[in-house]
């Protein structure tokens, strides 16, 4: 069954190959981004299954040579060999191909935007909430992804209580998307003077960064406010009235934006911020449907749920949902983020493999 499929698959890919060398769909822009997007998706399956074909092929023609009488021991020993190995590869890139072949989640590819909120703990969760901030902008730039400031709510020790930012580069949702939840630090704040150690709290929420044909959005149903931005240490912000606040009066939500100094940037994040939020709600109303179904582990995005603890005593960072300890807390901290995503990516993409037998 798998092989119907990807013989299908291979089919596909080369009808899509021939349709990009044909003028009439590279001078129809839209068809062509589109055929392109495709084709990127489906090469790394259709190419895992050309080494798949290849080891078996290889197999099939070193037992055939084993069956033979009279081979000489040396040169038996090396079909043997042969054999094991592309066995070996066979068994591996058939497992490789599972993973390829899981349903594919459409927002993978999107850029995001992040928005990080201090919790409990005062002051302290505000700077922490900084700390975050720091440790996804230093992942982002060693992805060679760009990122830009949409809000940010700073208090006077330079933490945040709300800041909000977009990050964008390729895969950057596929990556990003397991941050969503609860993160507990538990360190000496620097406004601590007796030297004990506190717990506080930072909220994150990862949103796929959506375009305006996606979430269509009435006009009337938007109360859009200006006023005086409000910052830290009484920057130019407070002398304009260019921040803008958006409330979506059909839900209540609101959306704030005081970073520019344009009353038209203003707006523009934030209607994209607006968006995102919009959208994040319409999945989560489809993923608590499903969730009624079945329980989703990894990538759920529930936002009250804790789902890592960074104790800087200790030196060490806990993600609650795979039960992972890394004792390398200043690096993680410093954006090096890819041992912890790996790993979630590795148990989600398990989880949804179990799912898949058993369903």
């Amino acid at each position: 069954m798998l092989f119907d499929k990807l013989d299908g698959v291979v089919a596909r890919y080369e009808e899509i190959g021939g349709a990009l060398m044909d003028p009439g769909v590279t001078g129809d822009q839209a068809r062509y981004r589109d055929l392109m997007k495709e084709y990127k998706h489906l090469t790394p399956i259709v190419e895992k299954y050309r080494e798949y074909e290849k080891a078996r092929t290889d197999a099939e023609e070193a037992r055939a040579l084993m069956e033979e009488s009279g081979l000489e021991k040396d040169f038996r020993e090396m079909v043997q060999s042969e054999y094991a190995e592309n066995t070996e590869k066979m068994e591996r890139f058939g497992e490789e191909l599972k993973i390829l072949l899981l349903p594919s989640d459409p927002n993978d590819e999107k850029n995001v935007i992040v928005e990080i909120r201090g919790g409990a703990g005062g002051e302290e969760s505000a700077l922490f909430a900084g700390s975050l901030m720091r440790m996804y902008t230093m992942y982002a730039e060693m992805r060679g992804w760009k990122t830009e400031i949409l809000n940010a709510n700073e208090t006077e020790l330079g933490g945040f209580k709300e800041v909000s930012f977009s990050i964008e580069g390729e895969g950057a949702y596929s990556r990003l998307k397991y941050e969503s939840g609860v993160h507990r630090v538990q360190r000496v704040p620097e406004t601590e003077s007796q030297g004990r150690i506190h717990t506080s709290t930072s909220t994150v929420a990862v949103l796929p960064e959506v375009e305006d044909v996606e979430i269509d959005i009435d006009p009337g149903d938007l109360q859009i406010d200006t006023y005086r931005a409000s910052g830290a240490g009484g920057q130019h912000v407070n002398k304009t009235e260019s921040a803008i606040r958006i409330t979506y009066l059909p839900t209540g939500l609101v959306v704030e934006c005081q970073d520019e100094r344009s009353q038209y940037k203003n707006k523009d994040k934030a209607m994209k911020i607006l968006r995102s939020r919009l959208y994040e709600q319409k999945l989560q109303e489809q993923n608590d449907a499903i969730a009624s179904q079945r329980r989703l582990q990894v990538g759920t995005g529930d936002r009250s749920e804790r789902i890592r603890t960074y104790n800087f005593p200790q030196g060490r960072v806990t993600d609650h949902r795979i039960g992972l300890t890394l004792y390398k807390i200043e690096q993680i901290m410093n954006g090096e983020l890819e041992e912890l995503i790996d790993a979630l990516i590795t148990f989600d993409q398990a989880e949804k493999l179990k799912e898949q037998a058993q369903g």
